[in-house]
């Protein structure tokens, strides 16, 4: 098994192939053609529910395929607009405020899907090729697959209750600095001076930046699990059985200081 450090590294380093490769595949191509074709036909929230294909093929698209079963919910979502007193924006969730951007029947009704508004269906094409790598990735090493979730969120990332709000995002953070996961029972407003003061959240808009602190995170992750799977706590540093990569190679990685040695 591939450690999260090299997997990353060999999908970052052409990402645009790294996704040209995954819409390439037979499954990904033949779902992508029917929701290419279909979509348009689309006049409401409830036929786009109540279409099996195009409706798991939105959900995956935009991160919510574990809430597929939740069809009254995302119906209602759908049909309650993307305004910032929708019920939408009550989840506090920015993956439900995402689907109805690109679907708000609310404003929009039966030409919600047409060729008019055919940039929603490029996001959800490009967020589907994006969301099956990832959950390929993770497949191989969750490390790896939190990176690159990571990376594509950073542009999203404007303060340190983005990172708090995201169970990943955090979870990256933490183990980046090697932090128990019990920081998280501190009250919130300490957890962001924390992460202010650790991560220079400004500077991840910042591809350097933002690849040394992602090359910090997959040296500790690989330290922390050497089996490349996700522990629940921490493990101990030392416990490292990695092939290929010292532990001593791998320490000296996670605690560099971001930007320097």
């Amino acid at each position: 098994m591939l450690t999260a450090t090299i997997l990353y590294n060999a999908i970052a380093r052409d990402y645009t192939k790294s996704l040209a490769n995954t819409a390439n595949q037979p499954t990904v191509e033949r779902s992508t053609q029917y929701f290419l074709d279909n979509i348009g036909k689309v006049t409401s929230a409830s036929q786009l529910v109540n279409n099996s294909q195009l409706y798991n093929y939105v959900m995956s698209a935009f991160g919510l395929q574990n809430m597929s079963y939740a069809k009254a919910l995302i119906t209602k979502v759908l049909n309650g607009g993307a305004g910032s007193n929708s019920f939408a924006a009550s989840l506090n969730d920015p993956r439900y405020m995402a689907l109805v951007s690109a679907y708000d029947f609310a404003a929009n009704g039966a030409t919600t899907t047409s060729s008019t508004n055919s940039v929603s269906a490029a996001t959800t094409v490009n967020n589907y090729y994006q969301q099956t790598l990832e959950t390929q990735t993770g497949q191989e090493n969750q490390g790896a697959q939190m990176a690159l979730y990571f990376a594509r969120m950073a542009p999203n990332i404007t303060n340190p209750y983005s990172i708090l709000a995201d169970t990943t995002l955090l979870q990256v953070f933490q183990t980046a600095f090697n932090l128990p996961s019990s920081m998280s029972f501190e009250s919130i407003d300490t957890q962001a001076q924390q992460v202010s003061q650790m991560l220079n959240i400004s500077k991840l808009q910042d591809p350097t930046y933002l690849t040394q602190f992602l090359q910090r995170f997959t040296a500790s992750y690989d330290a922390q699990n050497p089996t490349g799977g996700v522990s629940v706590a921490p493990t101990n540093a030392l416990l490292v059985t990695s092939p290929g990569i010292s532990s001593s190679l791998l320490l000296s990685l996670a605690n560099l200081k971001l930007g320097g040695s």
